[in-house]
């Protein structure tokens, strides 16, 4: 559907990452737009002040006035606006549908890959302000670079930039000019059934480009190797390029060794086939970003940017919001946030965190988020988690599924290889405080996961400061040592 047909447009679940992305970018173009959610959460103040009218609950008569709905997946079709839609005949669209609409007459670059695509988005976004070619973006995270935050959506005149969410096979809906996929991993088997069907997925991902655009895809990921190789030729025949990018010296556009400068930055070489090696200064620590970057330096350069604007731009991104993000320092112990929830992203954040913290311990407080994903890979986050020092795992965050009692997070903690190192404690905040107990000066402690551990950071925090200032105080306690008990509940063990 065209963006002048739209109309009136409400959105069901408004406060969500990506609902809160699209709905005032559509007003920003001129439409009127509401939204209802069932929480007053903190995306709400933000939406009204962009022109958005947003109810706190769901009710049918929300409705009866619109011409278009815009749901998420996360929406069900009991929901009483959805069904008000239905019986009235007004057109149900996804979200990716609507945004779509709003990407349809720009230059769009859209990133997928089961990790890596947020902070890939958010790395073009900020370059493309760096650059002043004043972009659009929706990005399910809060882009942040030197000057300031930046937000999860920006409305510009220039390119578009999305984040192309392949959980559900929406992304299917957008045509861009750039595709970046910076792997095809599996995950979402709950949505796809098989590894078959969601490469799959890719490839009908990949045909979606534009003719005379560019597909670009990490080398090193087997997935979208895979992928060039099945799409390469239907993709030529339209005149649509391939570029990859990788460790691996097959790539197009080598990527070098990260490493830390005097100034605390990260460097590192990228070297094309078909032009001149450039440096990128990055200030996002580990071997993950590198690539990410390298990626995003690949889809600024098909929209004209320059190689040395791109490097400047993307020295320019400080971070994504919950991607490694500092949430504090209390007790000498720094405390960082971050959104992984896949086995290789638990990995490679866990290795960024070695380069990080030098000389102390990595923690880390894990939420599994989904059952089935928790179900599916128990035995890859159990190995993944082997890299940290003490873990704490806390029961699983349910998002869109119904409960499985099947499925806790014992799960990942039995299948961490190292005995004694990981520990399940079912309630949230009795976990925050275990962790916490376990931590002391100099050590880097992990808040992980898609879900409300998040929340949990704060809790942390707050124990530290109160063990630092009872440290402090004459006769105060003495802090807990590593191998200190870290919960009531039966069954508990010591990480």
């Amino acid at each position: 559907m065209a963006l002048a047909d739209l109309g009136r447009v409400h959105l069901v679940g408004v406060g969500g990452a990506g609902m809160s992305a699209v709905a005032p970018l559509l007003a920003a173009r001129g439409l009127r737009v509401s939204g209802s959610d069932a929480h007053d959460g903190p995306a709400l103040a933000g939406l009204r002040a962009a022109g958005v009218e947003v109810q706190v609950g769901h009710a049918a008569d929300h409705v009866e006035d619109v011409d278009c709905l815009v749901v998420s997946s996360a929406v069900r079709a009991t929901n009483p606006e959805v069904a008000r839609a239905r019986e009235r005949g007004i057109p149900v669209l996804h979200r990716s549908e609507a945004l779509a609409a709003l990407m349809a007459d720009r230059d769009a670059v859209a990133v997928a890959g089961a990790h890596g695509k947020t902070t890939t988005s958010g790395m073009v976004a900020a370059a493309l302000v760096h650059a002043g070619t004043d972009p659009s973006f929706a990005i399910g995270g809060v882009v942040r670079a030197t000057g300031g935050t930046l937000g999860g959506w920006r409305h510009g005149e220039g390119p578009f930039v999305a984040e192309a969410d392949e959980s559900d096979g929406s992304f299917l809906a957008y045509e861009p000019l750039v595709a970046v996929v910076t792997n095809v991993e599996p995950d979402h088997l709950d949505h796809y059934g098989t590894q078959e069907r969601f490469e799959a997925a890719f490839e009908r991902f990949a045909d979606r480009v534009r003719d005379g655009g560019l597909l670009v895809a990490c080398a090193d990921d087997p997935g979208a190797v895979r992928l060039v190789q099945a799409a390469r030729d239907r993709l030529a025949a339209r005149g649509v390029a391939v570029r990859t990018y990788g460790v691996t010296p097959d790539a197009d556009v080598h990527v070098g060794e990260s490493t830390r400068t005097a100034d605390g930055r990260w460097q590192v070489v990228l070297t094309p086939r078909d032009e001149a090696p450039v440096m990128l200064r990055l200030q996002v620590a580990g071997a993950h970003n590198a690539l990410d970057a390298a990626a995003a330096w690949c889809a600024l350069r098909r929209l004209g940017v320059s190689s040395e604007e791109a490097a400047a731009g993307l020295d320019d991104f400080v971070g994504t919001g919950r991607r490694f993000e500092d949430r504090g320092t209390a007790g000498g112990v720094r405390v960082v946030d971050d959104y992984a929830h896949h086995p290789t992203e638990v990995a490679a954040l866990l290795r960024a965190a070695r380069q990080v913290v030098v000389d102390g311990r990595v923690l880390a407080l894990f939420q599994p988020h989904l059952f089935s994903r928790t179900r599916t890979f128990a035995r890859e986050f159990g190995e993944a988690f082997d890299l940290a020092d003490a873990v704490v795992v806390t029961d699983v965050y349910a998002a869109r599924e119904d409960p499985d009692p099947s499925v806790t997070g014992a799960l990942v903690a039995d299948h961490v290889p190292t005995p004694g190192k990981a520990v399940f404690v079912p309630d949230r905040v009795a976990a925050a405080r275990a962790v916490a107990a376990l931590a002391r000066p100099g050590d880097l402690l992990l808040t992980v996961g898609a879900g409300d551990v998040t929340e949990l950071a704060d809790v942390v925090l707050d124990e530290l400061a109160s063990r630092d200032a009872g440290l402090q105080a004459p006769g105060g306690p003495e802090a807990p040592h590593a191998g200190a008990a870290v919960s009531e509940h039966p069954g508990g063990a010591r990480p």
